[in-house]
């Protein structure tokens, strides 16, 4: 019984316990916004996020976190103005594609976002005496996300995906475009 048992292991039959009914997982995400952001960028931004996600059949997750996201507001000829979100995200992926071995998963997710931004750090006189006309808002939106992991091990995946953020309730821009990578460490 127990090579026949066996069996399975040595005929390439056996998979992966990944993504399975009910294992969570932490994801740590950083991210470019509306571009590739480096000293002398003027409108580009970064983002962090941590999510904690819940496994559902077929690979499907629930997806709930929180994103500190800044990008910048050209100004005059090489200034810029901050605005930074503060948001909190529900969401749910959809498990598109995988390999047979479960290394690769492709995933398309919808989410909902609500939060708080501030422009300028509430700041309503710039440097040259200029007045800020776009206050600090309380925003709300949602995002569509497009996530590949790639599986180092059943407990430690790498990934890259790229977000667009719909984003209501401020005076500042609606859209902004995130990409960029993270960790998932599977907690079960």
């Amino acid at each position: 019984m127990i090579i026949a048992a066996m069996l399975p292991l040595f005929a390439g039959e056996a998979m992966a316990q990944r993504c399975l009914l009910g294992m969570s997982a932490v994801d740590v995400k950083a991210d470019m916004v509306n571009g590739f952001y480096t000293g002398n960028s003027r409108d580009c931004g970064y983002s962090f996020g941590v999510f904690y996600s819940v496994f559902k059949g077929n690979a499907n997750t629930w997806s709930f976190g929180g994103e500190y996201l800044q990008a910048y507001k050209p100004y005059g000829e090489k200034g810029r103005i901050p605005v930074a979100q503060f948001t909190g995200e529900v969401g749910y992926n959809l498990h598109i594609v995988s390999d047979y071995s479960q290394t690769f998963h492709l995933y398309g997710g919808v989410s909902a976002l609500g939060g708080y931004e501030t422009v300028n750090w509430g700041k309503k006189i710039l440097v040259d005496g200029s007045t800020i006309h776009n206050g600090d808002a309380f925003i709300y939106g949602g995002a569509l996300t497009l996530q590949a992991d790639f599986y180092l091990s059943d407990k430690i995946a790498l990934g890259a995906h790229i977000k667009e953020r719909f984003v209501f309730g401020n005076s500042t821009g609606h859209f902004l475009t995130q990409f960029g990578a993270h960790v998932k460490f599977i907690i079960e």
